[in-house]
């Protein structure tokens, strides 16, 4: 944990001893925060993402079933910032449309990861079912500890049906750790972390029956394994997708799957609020 971390941690446990918080459940709630980096237009930085306009794609590889989304620079993400086995270097393609809203569910040409020096083409979307998603720069990349949202944090945390009380409980918790400084910055693109969604989480979604949470599988609740589903990014739509009202498209992936770059076996799910 860097310095910045641990200083919201300490003020997150402030605030919560403050409100006579249950300090056994205010650690649980920074053990499971996951590092994020929330990428947004400004600034002078390297160049971190390009959102919208066409896709740069290798030689021969077949143009992916929905509009581009965005292409994330690796290497511009400093080490550790999002929790995840990601290459150093390269670029992740992100894809998405708009006509999916809903669940979701496995896409297999949703993500696409570029090894560094691979070559290249600019390849227009060819069926003209939509115009690209307008062009953007994203140049400023904050980094700092994602919180769950509270109701998945109760799932997670006290499994099947937790009590009003519980659910009470992770809202407080929630509160405090947003006015101890933990509320998440301006952003259009987020790598890793917990997701923030407007309906329901997509990360639970992926889980499935035949996932358990991570409190089921033995030890803490919030100890990660290879099996585990984890937010690979989320992009916040906007102006961009005027037929979704506050729109946000997520994609998450298998911790192992991720470390492997098998990207195709990602999820996606698309929702509005």
């Amino acid at each position: 944990m860097t310095d910045a971390s641990m200083d919201r941690a300490n003020r997150f446990r402030a605030e919560a001893a403050s409100q006579g918080l249950p300090p056994e459940e205010v650690e649980e709630w920074i053990r499971a925060a996951r590092p994020a980096a929330y990428l947004a237009e400004g600034g002078d930085g390297p160049l971190a993402a390009r959102i919208g306009g066409d896709p740069v794609l290798p030689h021969g590889v077949p143009t992916p079933s929905e509009p581009f989304v965005a292409s994330v620079d690796l290497a511009a993400l400093p080490p550790g910032t999002t929790g995840l086995p990601l290459p150093a270097d390269g670029h992740l393609l992100l894809f998405a449309g708009t006509d999916m809203r809903g669940i979701g569910g496995q896409a297999p040409d949703a993500v696409l990861y570029v090894p560094a020096g691979t070559p290249t083409n600019p390849s227009p979307l060819e069926d003209g079912r939509r115009e690209p998603y307008r062009p953007r720069e994203l140049r400023t990349v904050w980094h700092q500890p994602s919180a769950q949202m509270p109701e998945s944090f109760a799932l997670d945390r006290w499994g099947g049906f937790p009590e009003d009380e519980q659910f009470e409980l992770a809202d407080e918790l929630g509160d405090a750790w947003a006015h101890g400084g933990g509320h998440r910055p301006a952003w259009t693109l987020q790598i890793g972390g917990h997701p923030v969604s407007p309906q329901n989480d997509p990360v639970h979604y992926a889980r499935g029956p035949a996932d358990p949470a991570p409190s089921a599988q033995g030890g803490t609740a919030h100890e990660e394994s290879a099996d585990d589903w984890v937010l690979l990014a989320s992009w916040r739509c906007g102006e961009d997708v005027t037929e979704l009202d506050s729109g946000v498209a997520h994609w998450v992936i298998r911790h192992r799957d991720a470390a492997a770059r098998r990207f195709d076996r990602v999820h996606r799910y698309v929702e509005m609020a």
